[in-house]
């Protein structure tokens, strides 16, 4: 794998749950009253890997769904294969719960400095509605947002990534001065690296399997590992504070 150089990008496109919102413990949180009618109660974990599974499946069953009405599906869903009983009302809320998802710790701050180098983009699953809450908890104004719901499809459909490309044309930059920083090898690397796109990994669970994330088909691409977008950032500012030294020893 050749080194990456963040300075060579003059545009950053982020997924947005995964990678700046913390959507495990979000989903967990939600699903809690699901859980709780379940005896014995299901394990964390098998709970985050039914609910990726059933979650890509709708998507990909109903791509002209936007996302919070998905998510309402995909709750009815679990609950049928939990044993358990859920209210139209019940499968609503988890659909609505998507704006009280936290953010990662470091998402907010890391974001205030990458957008003093960068244009931030958004190419996230999710409907406008939903991510206006998130959005909120991040705190930045990104140059561009781009969900399922303007493109009419859902990641990993390519479309998600052509419309990406299209946007940061018209937004006066090539594909070559694009870097997309996602979580998710499944819904992000491996079409975007398709799509001619160099990656970064931000790999969150750092070893801990795929949780909410399903495995990617076909071969997982990414040009740069970091386990935090905090650990991005200080890669951009050790990168910088070299090609300064250097040209002071230059000067």
């Amino acid at each position: 794998m050749s080194v990456l150089r963040l300075s060579d990008f003059r545009v950053l496109s982020f997924d947005c749950y995964g990678t700046l919102i913390d959507w495990e413990s979000g989903i967990l949180a939600a699903l809690a009253p699901l859980a709780a009618k379940c005896t014995p109660a299901p394990a964390p974990e098998a709970l985050l890997a039914l609910y990726g599974r059933l979650e890509s499946a709708q998507e990909a069953e109903t791509p002209q769904l936007i996302y919070r009405e998905l998510l309402s599906r995909v709750h009815a869903r679990m609950a049928a294969e939990l044993g358990v009983a859920a209210s139209a009302a019940e499968d609503a809320a988890f659909g609505a719960s998507i704006g009280a998802w936290p953010a990662f710790a470091d998402s907010p701050h890391v974001l205030a400095e990458l957008k003093r180098h960068f244009k931030l983009v958004i190419l996230s699953n999710v409907d406008r509605e939903s991510f206006r809450g998130s959005n909120a908890r991040l705190g930045v104004a990104f140059d561009a947002i781009l969900t399922a719901q303007d493109i009419g499809s859902y990641k990993p459909d390519p479309r998600n990534f052509a419309a990406l490309i299209a946007r940061v044309a018209g937004m006066g930059h090539a594909k070559g001065e694009l870097l997309h920083v996602a979580q998710s090898l499944y819904h992000d690397h491996v079409p975007a690296q398709q799509a001619g796109l160099k990656t970064v990994w931000i790999d969150r669970r750092d070893g801990r399997g795929g949780g909410a994330t399903p495995e990617a088909q076909g071969a997982a691409r990414y040009d740069a590992r970091f386990a935090s977008l905090a650990a991005l950032a200080e890669a951009h500012r050790r990168e910088t504070a070299s090609a300064v030294s250097k040209g002071t020893r230059r000067a």
